[in-house]
């Protein structure tokens, strides 16, 4: 039962992204990573860091190789091509995208997937993970890599920051990166090697240990719609009986 209660949160998840091109709800996700590792944020975050292993460049990347036999390198370009630009609209999401090389490079943020409330400050994390795609006959490779948590501090959002409630700012923690007229938000970027639970002590321990699982699950998420694509196509009637 809880297996199909997984899949069933996965297929709407899947369906969000596509949905609503590279904007990820978060509530979809969480719901996602609380059915597989828990909502315990801080022991999840440790069980699943002794699985992850950093790559030379000290980022949390995940590699796998998708087979697809019977299908060729253009077929498996023309349907993960279809698939990328259906699911993020941004055109500049996609940085790279060469037929001949048989690769395609996706770089799309996605925004709060993980808030915590300190003493002295609010913080607000989304990622801007690097997705790959190599293709080849009969077989396609997913690399989603991610160095950093992009952070959104709010020097009036603790709990003791500000008494009087109605200065505090963090309303507009969904403010646009380039906006820097609210001089108590402040955008910082937290090396993900640097923090828990690759680091024990840490005083963003709490706010980092949602952000590893919430960065996990959608890799998850990105791989099985990954697969999906290549093996169902889109929207499931991508043959060539027409």
């Amino acid at each position: 039962m809880k297996i199909n209660r997984i899949l069933f949160i996965l297929a709407c998840l899947c369906a969000s992204i596509a949905a609503e091109a590279q904007v990820l709800r978060g509530a979809d996700l969480e719901a996602y990573a609380k059915e597989r590792w828990g909502d315990k944020w801080l022991d999840a975050a440790k069980n699943l860091a002794s699985t992850l292993t950093l790559d030379k460049n000290q980022s949390l990347t995940y590699q796998q190789v998708i087979e697809a036999p019977g299908k060729t390198k253009d077929q498996l370009y023309v349907a993960l091509n279809y698939w990328v630009t259906a699911t993020f609209q941004d055109k500049q999401a996609i940085t790279l995208n060469d037929k001949d090389a048989g690769c395609i490079i996706i770089s799309s943020t996605i925004q709060n997937i993980a808030e915590h409330t300190g003493t002295l400050n609010r913080y607000s994390v989304s990622i801007t993970p690097v997705i790959r795609l190599d293709i080849k006959e009969g077989r396609v490779r997913v690399t989603y890599t991610v160095q950093t948590y992009d952070v959104l501090a709010d020097d009036s959002g603790g709990w003791l920051s500000v008494a009087d409630k109605e200065n505090k700012t963090f309303g507009d923690s969904k403010r646009k990166a380039e906006d820097k007229t609210n001089p108590r938000l402040r955008d910082e970027k937290w090396e993900i090697a640097r923090h828990y639970p690759f680091v024990e002590k840490d005083s963003q321990k709490r706010t980092c240990a949602k952000a590893l699982v919430m960065t996990h699950a959608y890799s998850n998420a990105i791989i099985d719609k990954v697969e999906e694509a290549i093996k169902n196509g889109v929207v499931g009637n991508e043959d060539d009986d027409w």
